[in-house]
């Protein structure tokens, strides 16, 4: 029941944002009663909470653990969240993720449960083994995407987001070792 409660708001916040969140709502999407939601949700901002926490949950299950090679998180990161090709029209797979960004409008207490989880996240792409700063920029230019996408902000489409979807894609991928060059010749 707890997951089907779940499923529904979860439903309604990615075809209707944060405002679609009412009790009421949840319920007759889920096909139960309120009571029956009050029972395992008694606020609303539990029920938030508890879509928080599961999308989080979701998103972990996808990422590899610390033992992976180098650049395999922030590549994880950038697969679980944009797709090879512009997604068109209805809510995908990846807009799971940033439904929470949405939920967490509903207050400190949500936001407070995507903060602890980003700073976790953000520490192990800060150890994924590629160049400083290049693991922080595949996250941020992933945010960026959702943002634009979720806000209507001119996403790219098309070809553009294929470029885009690449570069990142290169961006996760470790620099080859360079090769040892023999000394020159008459050279110091």
């Amino acid at each position: 029941m707890r997951n089907r409660l779940l499923n529904a708001a979860e439903r309604l916040l990615v075809k209707q944002g944060v405002d679609a969140i009412r009790l009421d709502a949840v319920a007759a999407e889920a096909g139960v009663s309120k009571g029956g939601l009050l029972y395992h949700f008694p606020t609303k901002l539990a029920l938030v909470q508890g879509v928080v926490e599961r999308l989080a949950d979701r998103f972990e299950e996808v990422l590899p653990g610390p033992d992976a090679p180098p650049g395999a998180f922030a590549r994880a990161w950038l697969d679980a969240s944009i797709p090879a090709d512009a997604p068109e029209g209805e809510a995908i797979a990846s807009d799971s993720v940033p439904v929470a960004l949405l939920a967490a409008a509903n207050g400190p207490e949500v936001l407070d449960i995507l903060q602890e989880r980003y700073r976790t996240w953000q520490a192990r792409l800060e150890q994924d083994g590629l160049p400083p700063g290049v693991a922080t920029l595949v996250r941020m230019a992933v945010d960026g995407w959702w943002t634009a996408r979720l806000l209507g902000l001119a996403d790219p489409k098309g070809e553009d987001h294929r470029q885009l979807r690449r570069l990142l894609t290169e961006l996760t991928e470790p620099a080859e070792p360079a090769e040892p060059t023999e000394p020159t010749e008459g050279v110091a």
